[in-house]
């Protein structure tokens, strides 16, 4: 991820005003060998460039600027440039500082991470404030460094200058990663935050930054940074993330890379941002294109794509597979009625403790059948829908509007990407096709599509109150990077 950072903080740099672009362009490899450090307190101004301090010592370099009050919520800090000055185990402390020594550390930048976002928390306003409101940010690096300071222009002077073609790759670079494919959604419990993790964006190229924040009352997407044990997932497109309200853990599961397929359980700790690998017992094929849902605090897998011996096809799986985090075992339960074929790409919505799946691809088949599994009874049976049922697809995405009916949208049925929605009645088992100004329009597959609760008035009980959108592409090579807001007032209404 090291060279995420580095090109945020230069496409950063490159949408300052005038002045400091000649200055970000100078110093793209620092006059010491050392980074230049920034902060950025306001999406709508530039961000903010530590001076050195003239008081601390070569050995030991410091730097400093002050923050205008009151002090932002959210606080990005970066590295810019070169690292080659400071030993390998070197890092960079920041903290907020006020008059008095009043301080708080905030977080760490390394060569391995490179940039963090801070949010304040209650009380960091007033802890680290002065009686006059006056705050500033400070880093001071920690490590040997390397290099003396020539003291001169000259080196930034012999430094070359990005050429326009290496701008517009470095920024072509940042914008792939917000047009990934077959990523996963998730809200969290504040139901004003949505995580994005994974997926695949244009020429097939992985998401290097694996995970993005989304602050869905300002609209606003941030990089998010965890700690890890060094078993954070890699780069993966497939895969599932379920986020589990009781534990406040995501769960991510399978998924493929290039030739490389996963099996293997990675929890984030959204409490402490700390990843970590479990290491399971039982037995879980690898898989990609599956559907994980939570049920009862065990993942609930169905299906999905898995990986044969050349120069055999993949397969597509009909095995529902639970993982217990508890106690950290895979196992397959006895499952009674009518089982539905093997198949990956379809959808999983959970209404009343019955799973009801969609759709989805067994090569060369593309289905528009349903069943449903009662998770009560462990019992599969199709669904006998009165009518119509939306033409055969997989890769499309469905959600949960109500306690009684869900939506689907999009998808790929062998041949083109579809545009259209259909509401699912549990009750009446019928299909409605729905046409509303709000509904994207455009072909999509790939993408994902996540509800976001709203809390009852006098009532803790949660409903969705609205549909995110975010991604996808049209299976032609055209991938998206909108967020799609949709009130499910005004689709129930109609």
């Amino acid at each position: 991820m090291e060279n995420y950072y580095t090109d945020l903080a230069e496409t950063l740099a490159r949408s300052l005003d005038d002045d400091l672009k000649q200055i970000a362009t100078c110093h793209l490899q620092s006059m010491d060998g050392l980074p230049e450090l920034y902060v950025l307190c306001n999406a709508r101004e530039p961000p903010v460039r530590l001076q050195r301090l003239s008081s601390g010592s070569w050995e030991t370099p410091s730097f400093s600027a002050p923050l205008s009050s009151p002090i932002s919520s959210q606080l990005l800090f970066f590295s810019f440039g070169d690292w080659s000055g400071l030993s390998p185990d070197s890092r960079v402390d920041v903290q907020l500082e006020a008059e008095g020594d009043i301080g708080v550390r905030l977080g760490t930048l390394s060569p391995e991470s490179r940039c963090f976002i801070w949010e304040c928390g209650p009380g960091y306003e007033t802890s680290c404030m002065s009686e006059n409101g006056e705050v500033s940010v400070s880093m001071v690096i920690q490590g040997q460094v390397c290099v003396k300071p020539t003291g001169s222009n000259q080196e930034c002077k012999k430094r070359k200058r990005l050429k326009e073609s290496e701008s517009e790759d470095i920024f072509q670079s940042v914008v792939v990663k917000r047009t990934c494919k077959a990523h996963q959604y998730l809200s969290l419990p504040d139901h004003e935050t949505v995580i994005l993790i994974g997926g695949q964006g244009t020429q097939k190229q992985f998401c290097k930054d694996s995970m993005w924040k989304l602050y869905t009352e300002s609209n606003t997407w941030f990089p998010v940074e965890a700690v890890t044990d060094g078993s954070n997932p890699e780069a993966r497109t497939g895969h599932t993330a379920v986020f589990d309200p009781e534990s406040q853990r995501i769960y991510v599961f399978g998924g493929f890379k290039n030739r490389k397929w996963f099996n293997e359980v990675h929890v984030l700790d959204t409490l402490a941002w700390r990843w970590w690998s479990v290491e399971a017992m039982g037995k879980v094929p690898p898989l990609s294109y599956h559907t994980c849902t939570l049920f009862m605090g065990e993942l609930f897998v169905f299906g999905g794509v898995f990986p044969r011996p050349n120069p055999e096809p993949d397969g597509c799986s009909d095995t529902l597979h639970i993982f217990n985090p508890q106690h950290e075992i895979w196992y397959q339960p006895i499952v009674l009625g009518n089982k539905l074929s093997a198949r990956s790409g379809h959808s999983a919505c959970l209404l009343n403790r019955k799973l009801y799946i969609f759709g989805g691809w067994d090569t060369p088949a593309c289905y528009n059948d349903l069943y449903l599994l009662d998770v009560s009874l462990m019992q599969f049976a199709p669904v006998e829908v009165n009518g119509s049922s939306p033409t055969p697809r997989c890769w499309h995405s469905a959600a949960n509007l109500s306690d009684s009916s869900f939506l689907i949208f999009g998808g790929y049925d062998g041949i083109q990407a579809p545009s259209d929605t259909h509401i699912f009645n549990t009750v009446t088992k019928t299909w409605t096709s729905l046409v509303h100004n709000s509904l994207p329009h455009f072909p999509s597959a790939g993408f994902s599509m996540l509800p976001i609760p709203g809390v009852k008035e006098g009532s803790e009980d949660c409903v969705p109150r609205e549909l995110l959108i975010f991604g996808g592409g049209n299976n032609e090579g055209q991938f998206y990077c909108d967020t799609v807001r949709l009130q499910i007032s005004d689709i129930l209404d109609q």
